[in-house]
């Protein structure tokens, strides 16, 4: 599985790139904030939103510590998508715990 720090997905914001970023949290924890630019797919409605993504395109997933993250960029992998995991999720992004 491809990982990425939040460091290095905030520096690809900064620098102006595309990026695709999908946040498969649940809905009260978006509430609290989300990557500016991220796309919101709870990860139990990830399997019948599929024919919302483009499999020519790369995807970012983002959850909260990077669990969930991790579940979804492996089935999505599994239906042929190009995805990258963001270590750590939100509690990275926010700075609550040290990156790797």
């Amino acid at each position: 599985m491809k990982n990425i720090t939040a460091k290095q997905l905030e520096e690809k914001l900064e620098r102006g790139e595309k990026v695709n970023i999908i946040d498969v949290r649940e809905d009260d924890e978006v509430t609290q904030g989300m990557i500016p630019g991220a796309k919101h797919i709870r990860l139990g409605d990830l399997p019948n939103s599929l024919s919302n993504l483009n499999k020519n395109e790369h995807y970012y997933i983002v959850c909260h510590a990077g669990g969930r993250s991790a579940m979804a960029c492996e089935f999505l992998v599994e239906q042929g998508f190009d995805v990258t995991n963001m270590l750590g999720g939100m509690m990275a992004w926010q700075g609550d715990i040290v990156e790797p």
